[in-house]
């Protein structure tokens, strides 16, 4: 049959990325509790286009994520981009696969179970002579503002936050401990299951290490800096987002780290 993708093209204008995009799949990633553990992800995958080739061949980035689907750890998910690269002959192959990473977590005092979901992203780029991978993970906190604390006579406003860490992978490690980490970094973490006896223990303990923005983001750059892997991380960033309960806008605070 007739191949149009590989047929010349006359323009002389080269793509920087063609491929698929928001394909949702379900995937296996690696789970520090259970080994691996199932999720659905929505995943984008291009490659570069020369000037003189037509199109490239969708078909084969799906075949080839179908045949890695099962198996996407951190360092395999490079080994099905460079796969993709090398089967479409192109010079650079991208890929980026956003999923929620679930997590079994204990209510403080109960000892209750139940499931906490945290969205994490892959962002990768292979070339001939490079490899780049970026590990990104989102961890709902809720911060007690410490200005309120002190200049209150009773009580203090909170509001729940969103801190993001994008970390240049350098080392294996699991994305348990990042979340752990971060969740101390905060006035407190968040629960799916709280009883009474759990509720005030949240919001006893949360009074009591109240955070600003700005001290989210310097204790988890902190963290990240000190974090226990064999060759630390040479970049990464970290922001955090709190929606306000007392003002009509959010805060935010944001930083990087590079070697």
């Amino acid at each position: 049959m007739i191949d149009v993708q590989n047929e010349e093209d006359t323009r002389e204008v080269p793509l920087q990325k063609v491929g698929v995009k928001g394909v949702k799949y379900p995937v296996t990633v690696l789970d520090k509790e259970n080994k691996t553990q199932s999720t659905t992800a929505v995943v984008d995958l291009f490659v570069n286009l020369p000037h003189h080739f037509k199109g490239t061949h969708m078909s084969r980035f799906i075949e080839i994520f179908h045949k890695h689907h099962e198996n996407l750890t951190m360092k395999h998910f490079l080994e099905m981009l460079e796969e993709i690269r090398v089967h479409l002959n192109a010079q650079k192959s991208y890929g980026e696969m956003t999923f929620p990473f679930f997590m079994e977590k204990k209510a403080p005092v109960s000892g209750q179970s139940a499931i906490m979901s945290y969205t994490c992203k892959y962002e990768g780029t292979v070339s001939e002579t490079e490899r780049q991978f970026f590990v990104s993970i989102q961890v709902p906190v809720t911060t007690v503002c410490p200005c309120s604390k002190a200049i209150s006579e009773y009580g203090a406003h909170n509001q729940r936050g969103l801190v993001v860490v994008k970390l240049l992978y350098s080392d294996f490690f699991w994305i348990e401990d990042v979340i752990k980490m971060v969740e101390n970094c905060a006035s407190n973490g968040l629960y799916s299951l709280l009883k009474r006896k759990d509720e005030k223990y949240v919001t006893e303990h949360a009074y009591e290490n109240p955070r600003f923005v700005e001290d989210v983001v310097r204790e988890v750059y902190l963290g990240l800096r000190n974090f226990k892997i064999e060759k630390p991380f040479k970049w990464f960033s970290v922001e955090c987002t709190n929606a306000e309960s007392i003002h009509n806008h959010d805060a935010y605070a944001y930083t990087e780290y590079q070697e």
